[in-house]
């Protein structure tokens, strides 16, 4: 009787355990959160002057071997997810166009090396628009999702992603 009744009381206990670990960092499921909404502020920059090259000299490489991307930012950032899986991490996040038709669309780093700036790791939410004029149509054929993986090693020194569009930005934490 005193077996049953302590095997009883150790299950109880360690059961009782599982939502305590559920809810904490201890949980690798939690390491990031559900994303957040923040607006943006828009900067005066001013616009660079395409008639002076961006490398000049005698060995500089010619924009022939360069893969130009055409891709500009969402109007908006409807949701973000980052998801644990083996070695690193999936960052998915849904944008919504302006109109229909958007194709090519990427998670572009801000840091041309993927490196966090103060432990936040940035990037725009593009995508190609099409030539002719398209229908705008209602909000949900104007969504889109684009993903990116990110290794362990990727994810060194990071504490949020942030993931920007023209008119918000969704922010995951740890």
């Amino acid at each position: 009787m005193r077996i049953s009744l302590s095997v009883l009381l150790v299950a109880s206990m360690s059961l009782g355990a599982c939502g305590f670990v559920r809810d904490s960092a201890l949980n690798p499921s939690n390491w990031f959160g559900r994303s957040t909404s923040e607006t943006l502020q828009t900067a005066d920059a001013k616009p660079a002057n395409p008639l002076i090259p961006k490398k000049s000299g005698l060995f500089a490489r010619r924009g022939a071997d360069e893969i130009s991307y055409a891709g500009r930012p969402f109007e908006e950032i409807i949701d973000l997810t980052v998801e644990r899986v083996p070695g690193g991490a999936i960052i998915r996040a849904t944008g919504r166009a302006d109109r229909q038709g958007r194709y090519a669309v990427q998670l572009t780093p801000q840091q041309e090396d993927e490196t966090p700036v103060d432990g936040v790791l940035t990037y725009r939410f593009e995508g190609v628009e099409p030539a002719r004029n398209t229908a705008i149509g209602g909000p949900v054929t104007r969504e889109v999702t684009a993903a990116r993986k990110l290794t362990d090693q990727d994810l060194r020194g990071v504490r949020s992603i942030r993931v920007e569009g023209v008119r918000n930005a969704r922010v995951a934490r740890r």
